[in-house]
């Protein structure tokens, strides 16, 4: 791994800062990091407020989406919400349910079944929700942008769709009344599906108040999309999710309540909690099987159903787990048989019976471990095949999937993130295919993982002072990522201790000062000879009413 320490800054702008609006030299070196500058701009980013939020019919066709649905609501139409399976989609079919309930109308949400139907506007999930809900409206969260042969019939059948998405744009629009998505505008491309429906609520209610209902107190929603939908926390998306997560804190939704005490997060709750806590418990549902619990959680009323639903998905997840373990092992053994990093800039593996609902997972997780993209696919008995694929900086999923698009029978996504649907005997030409585009576009460095670090810092001066100027800087995530620091020529004064045989607890010394760090997944034979220099991150860590500042240590080398 190669460590970048970022370049310096210059020391004229965060003296500008430090004076205009009184801030630690911590935080105002790393706003200079960020790019942030202008005290205008930093005080904006530090104090998110709702208030500068902005016109929400900015968004492209979101006028003319407005205008139907308040036209559904006169004539007292059907409206179906048809959605994703992901946290993303099942909270955006959650407030728009709710808004569209306060408003006197009776919408019905759908969601597709992940094995059977698979992922967006899918013909068999259309036809589905026909049969149940017979909508004279449809819209679609978080799918519909490239479904231009399914919007077409469903305009056949006299169905008017309106779109609410945020995936990239094909080359032909879907045939809607309208297509609200971020990625056809000149701003707002950081929205997830979950912000684009907040956006939809706000200027519904700018058209058409309703008493008694809060907007703010729906931002808990918003929040625990954008988070688990990894979107750059940068713009609006900052503002949406500083004020979801305290309202998560203190949520209406019984649901919420009842997953946050299963989880056991607490206040203040963090991304982090989001990411690895309460995400992944929404999101199991839909993986092993049908994502109505997550929604049905998320809408109920009733606590008692609230604590079933939430040891469900509970106990779904430690399924989730052991599946997606189980994967990743017969995925690394293919690896092991069939990848040389000498020659290989990417990887694609499959598997006949892998269970779709965790390759996703798995490919991020060989993406870190190998730092190559990686295509993970699912074949069933017929000879489909369900692949979901993760990247690296500089290399567009999306874009590559389109030099291969004549092996897949469709394909979908992100930069980032992507998905595709294969037959079984095109498999070998498409895998060939993506290692050559792979080759072609990466270079031997990109190739090579890196550590981004922040700045050095003295053992000294992690005391709760730090701790609250850092906090100063939440909610970290995509586009404002939680400092990386570095301690420089630290040494062990003794042996580290093994915690839950995977973890070690280590005590630093620099100088005249010690302190403890744990780091997670670690091994001690693995550990080179002090000194050392630790990239690492703080943390408030609570325990018994009392909150310390947490060294977590990311990564270890020899001191330089």
């Amino acid at each position: 791994m190669k460590w970048i320490f970022s370049p310096p800054v210059e020391p004229t702008l965060v003296q500008t800062l430090r004076q205009e609006l009184r801030l630690p030299a911590f935080v105002a070196s790393h706003l200079v990091r960020l790019g942030i500058h202008d005290p205008q701009v930093a005080s904006h980013f530090l104090q998110p407020r709702l208030k500068t939020l902005s016109d929400p019919f900015l968004l492209p066709g979101m006028e003319r989406a407005i205008t139907r649905i308040l036209e559904a609501l006169d004539r007292r139409e059907r409206i179906a919400l048809y959605g994703d399976y992901d946290v993303d989609g099942v909270t955006s079919l959650a407030l728009f349910t709710q808004l569209l309930q306060a408003a006197g109308a009776d919408p019905k949400p759908f969601l597709p079944l992940r094995m059977d139907e698979g992922y967006g506007l899918t013909p068999d999930g259309v036809k589905r929700c026909l049969e149940t809900h017979r909508p004279q409206l449809l819209i679609t969260v978080d799918c519909g942008t490239s479904a231009v042969a399914e919007i077409a019939a469903l305009q056949k059948e006299g169905v008017d769709v309106l779109v609410f998405d945020h995936h990239e744009a094909a080359a032909e629009f879907p045939p809607c009344v309208a297509l609200v998505n971020p990625k056809l505008g000149d701003d707002f491309h950081y929205l997830c599906s979950a912000g684009v429906v907040f956006k939809a609520c706000h200027a519904l209610l700018k058209r058409r108040p309703i008493p008694g209902f809060d907007l703010r107190e729906h931002l808990d929603l918003v929040a625990l999309g954008t988070i688990a939908d990894i979107v750059p926390l940068t713009g609006e998306n900052r503002i949406l999710v500083h004020h979801g997560l305290k309202q998560m804190a203190e949520s209406n939704s019984i649901g919420l309540q009842a997953l946050l005490d299963i989880t056991g997060v607490k206040e203040p709750i963090s991304p982090s909690d989001v990411g690895y806590r309460l995400g992944p418990r929404l999101n199991a549902a839909g993986r092993l099987g049908t994502a109505e619990a997550a929604l049905d959680l998320l809408l109920t009323t009733d606590p008692n159903r609230a604590r079933m639903l939430a040891g469900m998905l509970d106990q779904q997840n430690r399924e989730r787990q052991g599946v997606e373990n189980h994967t990743l092992l017969a995925a690394e053994k293919q690896i092991v048989e069939t990848f040389d990093a000498t020659r290989d800039a990417a990887i694609v593996v499959s598997e006949l019976g892998w269970h779709p609902g965790v390759i996703g997972i798995v490919a991020s997780r060989l993406m870190r471990r190998h730092h190559r993209p990686v295509f993970v696919i699912a074949f069933d008995d017929d000879g489909t095949g369900k692949g979901s694929g993760r990247s690296i900086s500089g290399f567009s999923l999306v874009e590559a999937l389109t030099e291969c698009a004549p092996h897949l029978e469709r394909y979908g996504g992100h930069e980032m993130a992507a998905g595709l649907t294969i037959h079984r005997r095109n498999y070998e030409m498409f895998r060939t295919a993506f290692l050559q585009t792979s080759l072609t576009r990466l270079t031997t460095d990109d190739l090579v993982p890196r550590l981004h670090l922040d700045g050095e810092v003295e053992l000294e001066e992690l005391d709760h002072l730090f701790l609250d100027r850092h906090e100063m800087l939440q909610p970290f995530g995509v586009g404002n990522a939680q400092p990386m620091l570095c301690l420089r020529g630290v040494s062990p004064p003794g042996e580290p201790r093994v915690l839950k045989e995977k973890h070690l607890l280590l005590t630093l010394r620099q100088g005249r000062h010690e302190k403890r760090a744990i780091y997670f997944n670690a091994r001690v034979d693995e550990l080179p000879r002090p000194p050392w220099d630790i990239a690492c991150r703080v943390e408030p860590n609570t325990f018994n009413g009392r909150t310390e500042l947490q060294i977590q240590v990311q990564a270890i080398r020899p001191a330089e």
